[in-house]
């Protein structure tokens, strides 16, 4: 069976009420390419006015505590966001990886318990620029892959979003030759680390300086499933044709 497209928008610390409008002009716009899953994961702030302002629409958040309540100042549990309507999570973004020194086994335990709490999850993984200029960058990522994948899962409520660190709102973005051998290598590494079905059904995602100039020949490259977009998310004027280019293919 072939896989969904599935297109998220990460509007990482971004976003007040008056942006409500943009996302449900995203959703709006979304309904009409019923074969692509759309979601938004927005600030913790606006999750339960944007599924007001857009019932029903996929709604997440961009990082959970793998505890499931506790003296954790600032935090958020994952059944915290399933409580308020959300039904996935991103979990080891390079800006928490990097930023919070988030190890593998911390975005593992992350993810544990976000599947848990009934949320679907968005594993991300990604080297950084020297790692790729030295040949090392395919068992670098997958060596993430490895130390954080959760112990146990159903692989149609996880995703691997790959994104290169130096890709990342710099504008620069690998071939997609390059990113669908990326891909390529996440999914035999899946297939090593769980059975045959969860390789085959999971779905892999490419982010990294996503837009509608370039979605199309990312999106189109080999197992690549659809994409994890930052910048061009926060308007539908940008984000609608990523959509678009995923519908197409």
């Amino acid at each position: 069976m072939a896989r969904r497209k599935y297109v998220v928008g990460n509007w990482k610390m971004n976003g007040l009420t008056a942006a409500l409008g943009e996302a449900q002009a995203i959703f709006d716009a979304a309904k009409a390419h019923p074969a692509v899953d759309v979601a938004l994961c927005p600030p913790f702030t606006l999750i339960g006015p944007m599924l007001a302002a857009a019932p029903g629409a996929a709604v997440g958040g961009q990082d959970c505590h793998s505890a499931a309540s506790g003296a954790y100042t600032g935090s958020v549990a994952a059944a915290m966001l399933a409580d308020i309507g959300a039904t996935l999570v991103i979990v080891g973004h390079s800006e928490r990886r990097e930023g919070f020194a988030e190890s593998d086994a911390d975005v593992k335990a992350k993810a544990e318990a976000a599947l848990a709490a009934g949320l679907s999850v968005i594993l991300c993984v990604g080297e950084p620029r020297e790692v790729r200029e030295s040949g090392g960058a395919i068992d670098y990522v997958l060596a993430q892959v490895a130390g954080s994948l959760p112990a146990d899962f159903d692989a149609s409520r996880l995703a691997i979003a790959y994104e290169p660190i130096w890709a990342i709102g710099t504008g620069l973005v690998p071939t997609a030759d390059d990113v669908a051998a990326m891909h390529g290598a996440i999914r035999a590494k899946l297939g090593d680390l769980a059975d045959s079905d969860a390789a085959g059904t999971m779905r892999l995602l490419y982010g990294g300086s996503v837009n509608a100039e370039n979605a199309a020949e990312l999106l189109g490259a080999g197992d690549v499933d659809g994409a994890l977009v930052g910048g061009a998310s926060l308007t539908a004027g940008k984000f609608v044709p990523i959509i678009v280019a995923a519908s197409g293919l």
